[in-house]
């Protein structure tokens, strides 16, 4: 299975700027035959500190952009995810749509949303493409311990994790850090391959509204915690990768459902006046 991720740069508010490099950048999957292929996270609509910048930016996932939006890559031939601030009601969500052949197959909303205006989502769905089952979690969901082995659980082999990262000079070691470990006990623990997706930011970032870095970052972990391939940081670029599940199977969410089965209720237990 040839996957891959696009890297690339977000114009805060801009749907037809950020639409255009999602057209593109599926001409180019296809063009290098990839089967699946993500965007960052909240990538069309922008990514925004305020609620009411959030709000001012957000659409609904049957309205008329997405709709427009749909038409325009009903040609592309590779699976893809792409995320936006949705509307849903009075509610907001951090969402991402996965598309085939232009209509949606089905969406994904933040587990963690980083800001509480956000509504958090509660469902985890799983993909199939040919033999590959996978899943998705956005960004911080990464560093919990419950959205992705829920998906393993439920059977997927690959999780795709889009990531909006602009942060304070300050803070970029220790995120850096923090998030890779994060993402090496995610793929080890449930055997699984994980697609860590960033985006990329050249300089200020006018959703955001402070000072920060956009560095990149992208990488593909197998399920032994190892890096196959990772982008050129501070680049907008197409990172592709082969990934042959069959090659780590024996790996896959074995200790997921052993913690399962055995501890569940204990869990509970422990928890239920937390």
């Amino acid at each position: 299975m040839k996957i891959g991720h696009w890297q690339l740069e977000c114009t805060p508010g801009d749907y037809e700027a950020n639409i255009r490099k999602v057209v593109g950048g599926l001409e180019s999957a296809d063009e290098v035959g990839l089967e699946i292929v993500s965007f960052p996270e909240s990538f069309i609509t922008g990514y925004y500190g305020s609620e009411e910048g959030a709000r001012a930016h957000s659409i609904a996932a049957d309205g008329a952009e997405i709709s427009a939006f749909l038409a325009r890559v009903a040609h592309a031939s590779t699976t893809f995810m792409v995320g936006f601030n949705e509307q849903r009601g009075d509610e907001l969500y951090n969402t991402v749509i996965v598309v085939e052949a232009g209509e949606i197959i089905g969406t994904y909303s933040k587990a963690f949303p980083c800001f509480a205006y956000f509504t958090p989502g509660r469902d985890f769905p799983i993909f199939r493409k040919g033999d590959l089952v996978y899943g998705v979690v956005i960004c911080a969901d990464g560093g919990y311990i419950e959205p992705c082995r829920i998906l393993a659980l439920k059977g997927a082999q690959l999780i795709f994790a889009p990531h909006y990262n602009y942060l304070p000079p300050p803070a970029l070691i220790n995120h850096f850090q923090k998030v890779r470990s994060d993402h090496t006990a995610r793929a080890v623990e449930n055997g699984v391959w994980f697609l860590r997706g960033n985006n990329v930011c050249s300089g200020y970032d006018a959703g955001l509204d402070r000072e920060g870095v956009g560095y990149g970052d992208s990488y593909l972990m197998d399920p032994q915690g190892e890096i196959s391939v990772r982008s050129t940081r501070h680049t907008e670029m197409l990172l592709t990768a082969e990934v042959d599940v069959s090659l780590f199977a024996n790996l896959h969410n074995r200790r997921s459902i052993a913690s399962a089965k055995a501890l569940s209720a204990t869990v509970a237990e422990v928890t239920a006046d937390l």
